[in-house]
């Protein structure tokens, strides 16, 4: 049964995210909160709370243990961002970005869930 969780507008650019999102993928979900925890990476902590809502989600929906729970897939998509500008030299502005992120988390307690290019890395 596959379970997902949502953290929507993070305050973290969807670049950053998905290198982490990256390290998680095809995982189980103990061996996946394990890496986030040790993850110097700012987002990881984000992405810790979302693996983790996950699980819980399984846990209290479906009475799935999270110890049998894979990462089936993780997503970092783009969320709105805030534009601002910043005064610069000769009376000019320069743009400001400040991007922010969507984080999806798939769980499922079937490993035959995964997709195959993560497979092979298993």
């Amino acid at each position: 049964m596959q379970t997902r969780a949502i953290a929507k507008n993070v305050g973290h650019p969807p670049r950053k995210v998905r290198r982490v999102t990256d390290a998680i993928k095809g995982r189980s979900v103990p061996e996946a909160l394990a890496i986030l925890k040790f993850l110097p990476n700012m987002p990881a902590r984000d992405v810790y709370q979302v693996v983790a809502s996950a699980a819980a989600n399984a846990e209290n929906n479906y009475s799935i243990d999270p110890g049998d729970l894979w990462v089936i897939n993780a997503l970092a998509d783009e969320a709105p961002s805030i534009k601002r500008f910043r005064a610069r030299s000769h009376g000019r502005a320069s743009r400001i970005i400040r991007r922010s992120t969507h984080i999806t988390i798939y769980v499922s307690d079937d490993p035959n869930d995964l997709p195959r290019s993560v497979r092979k890395r298993r």
